[in-house]
C-alpha cells in the first residue's frame, strides 16, 4: 500500500489546529506533518499556541522561514500589500511552503490540509486550483459545521489555550495586529491595542507613498460611491481626535481577513 503524507498548513490559529487534530485521529501520525511559514512579525503567545499544539497533538512542527518580515517584503517587491494583493503572503508564507513541498513531497502521494471552515467556503476552488498539483482537502467544511467560538471551547476542555489575540478581539492570530489584508475597524483596533505596532506599519506606509507611491496604502475607504485610498496617519488623526467612540469614523464592520495560506499561490508566489 502506497503511503501517504498527509501536510497540515498549520497557520497558529484554532481552526488550523482542529484541522490538524482531525487529521491526526484520522490518520495518525506517521507520514503526517505540521507546516508552520513563519513571518518573523507575528504575536509572541503564536508560538506559544503553536508549541502547545504540537504537544497536545504528538506531532513536531516543521518550520520554513524566508527571513524577512512582512514590511520587508513588500519593500522589496515595491509593492505596498493590501486586501487585493499582498506580496509578502506569496513570499513569506506561499512560497516557502510549496518550495518545501516541491522538495519534499511527491504530488502523486500527498495531501494539503487548510483549514477553511464552513463560513468560508466561497474560498475553496480557488485553493484548490492555486495549489495544483498537490490535492487539498478541508476537514472543517464537513458536517457537522461549527464556528471558531466552537473549536475554542473544545480546546479549552482539553487544556489547550486558545491565542491571545482572540481574547483581545482580532478575528485571526497572525502578524501581530499588523495584518496588510485587514480593514479598517482591524486597524483601529490595533492602534488602541498595539500602538507600536501600528506606529511602525505606519512609517513604513508614509515611506512607502514618500518614495513615489502616493496613492498606495493599505487601506481605502467609499464615500458617497467614491473610494479613496485611507492612509493610516489619517485614520490614526481620526481616531485620536474623538473624544469618545463615535458613529461614522469608520465602518466598525470592516475587519478584513487573512488569506496567505488560503489563497492560489502558484506562479503568482514565485
Amino acid at each position: 500500500m502506497t503511503e501517504i503524507t498527509r501536510v497540515v498548513q498549520l497557520g497558529g490559529g484554532i481552526t488550523s489546529w482542529a484541522t490538524a487534530r482531525i487529521v491526526r485521529d484520522r490518520y495518525g501520525t506517521e507520514n503526517t506533518v505540521l507546516l508552520f511559514a513563519d513571518v518573523k512579525a507575528e504575536h509572541p503567545d503564536l508560538y506559544r499556541f503553536n508549541d502547545d499544539v504540537s504537544k497536545s497533538l504528538g506531532l513536531p512542527i516543521t518550520t520554513v522561514c524566508d527571513g524577512r518580515t512582512p514590511i520587508e517584503a513588500n519593500r522589496d517587491a515595491k509593492y505596498l500589500g493590501n486586501s487585493r494583493l499582498a506580496p509578502c503572503s506569496k513570499l513569506l508564507k506561499q512560497k516557502p511552503c510549496r518550495d518545501w513541498l516541491t522538495a519534499h513531497c511527491d504530488p502523486t502521494r500527498t495531501v494539503l490540509y487548510v483549514g477553511i471552515d464552513a463560513y468560508e467556503i466561497g474560498r475553496v476552488p480557488g485553493v484548490r486550483k492555486g495549489w495544483e498539483p498537490w490535492q487539498v482537502e478541508f476537514p472543517l467544511i464537513e458536517p457537522p459545521y461549527y464556528d471558531k467560538d466552537h473549536w475554542i471551547a473544545e480546546a479549552r476542555q482539553i487544556g489547550l489555550e486558545e491565542p491571545e489575540m482572540y481574547r483581545l478581539g482580532y478575528p485571526h492570530n497572525n502578524c501581530y495586529g499588523g495584518c496588510v489584508r485587514g480593514g479598517v475597524a482591524y486597524w483601529a483596533h490595533t492602534l488602541k491595542t498595539f500602538p507600536a505596532v501600528f506606529a511602525e506599519h505606519e512609517q513604513a506606509e508614509s515611506e512607502f507613498r514618500t518614495d513615489g507611491g502616493n496613492s498606495a496604502t493599505y487601506l481605502t475607504e467609499t464615500t458617497d460611491g467614491i473610494k479613496r485610498p485611507l492612509p493610516l496617519i489619517e485614520l490614526r488623526h481620526r481616531v485620536e481626535s474623538a473624544d469618545v467612540d463615535q458613529p461614522g469614523l469608520f465602518d466598525p464592520y470592516d475587519w478584513g481577513g487573512c488569506g496567505c495560506f488560503t489563497d492560489a499561490p502558484s506562479e503568482r508566489a514565485a
